[in-house]
């Protein structure tokens, strides 16, 4: 039988979602992946709903046409917006979608304080409100909205003073012990988790889904029988955006190479 060496595409609105790329590559280091950013429309996350729709199913009609094999939206807000659509588009593609890690944050802290952090259209969307509503009852759960936020990591600045006073604005209510823990709501807060860490203090644990969705990918790409063998093949990663300045496909590049763990 021959291998199945089509590339996975993952898309986000920007940057972010390389920090769910990274996983994949760490769970799939036989597969292909195109990444693409379209940093051109960023953000998505203050945009009406239609319009994110719209634009994350074009950018999947594009891959497919291109050859993709399955499709990751490694952004949460594409994922709110459009995953319902695109199942229902295309019924026999492996394609995923990436959602608030909450549940194992409820679990792990029952009946502790969980503070959500995402984007304004996350937190308005069906989606977000329907998980919510699931543990609700086992946790006090803070939403917040985060506009702005991850500005940052698209200017790759993520360590800079500038930053760091965001966050301390952002996050003064929850400072001090008020949370027990922080669900990273958007694909490009990894990235700044060291600094929500560093103002929040070190006793409060954060997630975030990157891991989950890289599961459920491979998961899926064997069930439909298109995963490639693990062999002699490294697989590639290649990048592209819809604003593809020097600056920001260098950027692409140094995001996949820094150590989220660390």
């Amino acid at each position: 039988m021959n291998e199945d060496t089509r590339p996975i595409a993952v898309m986000d609105s920007g940057v972010g979602g390389i920090s769910v790329l990274r996983e994949m590559v760490r769970l799939m280091p036989q597969e292909d992946f195109i990444f693409f950013g379209d940093s051109a429309n960023a953000p998505y996350g203050t945009k009406s709903t239609e319009f994110v729709r719209d634009l994350t199913i074009q950018h999947v009609e594009s891959f497919l046409e291109r050859g993709a094999k399955a499709v990751a939206i490694a952004c949460n807000t594409a994922t709110a917006a459009a995953l319902k659509d695109l199942r229902r588009l295309y019924p026999d593609l492996p394609l995923v979608g990436i959602e608030p890690a909450l549940k194992p944050a409820v679990e792990a802290n029952p009946g502790g304080r969980v503070l959500v952090m995402a984007t304004p259209m996350t937190i308005r969307e069906e989606k977000f409100n329907h998980l919510l509503s699931r543990f609700q009852d086992r946790a006090i759960i803070y939403p917040l909205a985060c506009p702005g936020l991850m500005d940052y990591v698209e200017a790759g600045a993520v360590d800079s003073p500038q930053l760091y006073s965001f966050l301390e604005e952002l996050l003064w209510d929850y400072r001090n012990g008020e949370v027990d823990a922080v669900v990273l709501g958007c694909t490009h807060y990894p990235f700044v988790s060291r600094a929500i860490a560093k103002v929040l203090g070190p006793e409060v644990e954060i997630y975030d889904g990157a891991n989950g969705t890289a599961r459920e990918l491979r998961r899926r790409i064997h069930a439909a029988g298109v995963a490639r063998a693990i062999g002699e093949h490294r697989g590639t990663v290649t990048f592209e955006n819809s604003n593809p300045t020097p600056e920001k496909m260098a950027l692409c590049q140094k995001l996949l190479e820094i150590d989220l763990e660390n």
